[in-house]
């Protein structure tokens, strides 16, 4: 048997996630620049439900999805008076010091809307064009090229966002046609796989023709299946450098919208592929629009990629754990990091990285606590009423009583005050019940 530490031993290599190799736009807005592609950081982006003509409601929604992370807000602009409430959305935002740029989603009368209402073209710091909704025949040409004519001359960046549902059925038809004259046709998936990808790029191609700035072109195929998705995906990333937008289209509601999205993206950027995420959840009843946002923002930190808010382990629970102390505690602490960290973000630079453990017993408790910023191993059912509290890696305490809750808890906000807090403090006092060893 080998020895694992012998010296012909190779060490087992990390996972690595390759750099991306795409173009870089840069979406700009009342003197402010968000990058995408390159190496800029996967960005999310997140989209309204409101009726755009009212604008206020438009701007809270948007200004709630920014405060869970949204990097960037897509709005819906489908009606003349859709158009000429845009800009007042970004007044409203702007008013409010909501910092986050719109893009306008189009289809159908984008063309004429983006014309007549130069005030919403200005206003929009991006526009999303599906090229499958611009017209038919001789229009789809004209209608798609008065819409990245504004584009070009606005410097405005521009999706086009191919969609499964609502594919170029002339493009998609010549390509079933050709396939069909192949000697070995092609199945008919692959035939869409190509139509997806063929319609994205000579989208793009025109789109260039007609003035715009390569750069600022952001490609996205977007389908149901996560493994179409991941084919899809693959293909782009090949055959283009162009900054790539990740989701699916319809990833459904609740645990299945959610595992679907995680499964289909965490193969996708784990490649190196996608500069922009959006997590298209269908909302539960009650449900705040704002989930598609967490979901995205989980993705992205779970890999690695980015680091948005405490992380805040917890163990399952088990026959040893019957007691609810820990569960609580967990959710507690991660609802409360999760509910500072707008105010956090400039009071503590670098608090997104904090690492906490909240363990339910001594099996792994106290190794998993070890590992974190700062962790805690409760005591399971049957246990002694102690709880050991580990602080970077070593054991600084142990909390007993009826209090170890609520002391805990202010243990935690003391080590932020003091390890990323401008103006260190003092470790404040245990609450009356707790007993600290």
């Amino acid at each position: 048997m080998l020895d694992p530490m012998d010296s012909h031993a190779s060490p087992i290599p990390a996972a690595v996630i390759p750099p991306r190799r795409t173009r870089q736009a840069r979406v700009r807005w009342a003197g402010r620049e968000l990058t995408i592609g390159g190496d800029a950081p996967v960005r999310v982006q997140a989209m309204t439900n409101t009726d755009t003509v009212d604008a206020v409601a438009t701007a809270i929604q948007v200004k709630e999805l920014a405060q869970a992370g949204a990097e960037l807000v897509r709005i819906t602009v489908n009606t003349p008076e859709a158009a000429q409430a845009v800009p007042y959305v970004r007044e409203q935002l702007d008013r409010m010091g909501v910092v986050v740029p719109l893009i306008g989603d189009f289809h159908y009368n984008g063309h004429r809307l983006l014309t007549d209402y130069p005030a919403c073209a200005q206003a929009l710091s991006k526009y999303r064009i599906n090229p499958g909704n611009v017209g038919k025949g001789d229009k789809h040409d004209r209608q798609f090229a008065m819409m990245v004519e504004v584009a070009a001359r606005l410097d405005k960046v521009v999706r086009i966002g191919v969609n499964w549902g609502s594919l170029d059925q002339e493009l998609l038809a010549s390509m079933m046609d050709a396939n069909a004259a192949r000697p070995e046709p092609w199945d008919a998936k692959a035939v869409m796989y190509e139509a997806l990808v063929a319609s994205a790029l000579r989208s793009a191609d025109d789109a260039r023709a007609l003035g715009l700035n390569p750069d600022n072109i952001v490609i996205s195929c977007k389908v149901s299946g996560v493994q179409d998705l991941i084919t899809v995906y693959r293909e782009l990333h090949r055959r283009c450098d162009y900054a790539l937008h990740l989701g699916l289209t319809e990833a459904g509601m609740g645990t299945k919208g959610t595992v679907a999205s995680a499964a289909a993206l965490a193969v996708l950027l784990q490649e190196g592929i996608g500069d922009t995420i959006r997590v298209s959840l269908t909302p539960q009843p009650g449900e705040a629009r704002t989930q598609e946002v967490v979901v995205a923002l989980e993705i992205l930190q779970s890999l690695g990629l980015r680091s948005f808010n405490p992380s805040v382990t917890a163990c399952p629970g088990c026959g040893r754990t019957t007691s609810e102390t820990f569960q609580v505690l967990a959710k507690r602490i991660d609802d409360h990091l999760r509910a500072m960290m707008p105010a956090w973000r400039e009071r503590y630079p670098g608090v997104e990285n904090l690492k906490v453990a909240v363990m339910g017993c001594i099996v792994n408790g106290p190794g998993e606590s070890k590992h974190a910023d700062i962790g805690i191993s409760l005591p399971g059912t049957g246990e002694a009423p102690a709880a050991p509290v580990f602080i970077d890696g070593a054991k600084a305490m142990t909390l007993r009583g009826d209090g170890i809750a609520e002391e805990f808890h202010r243990i935690v906000e003391g080590y932020i005050e003091r390890r990323f807090g401008r103006q260190p403090a003092p470790l404040e006092g245990a609450v009356p019940h707790a007993c600290v060893e």
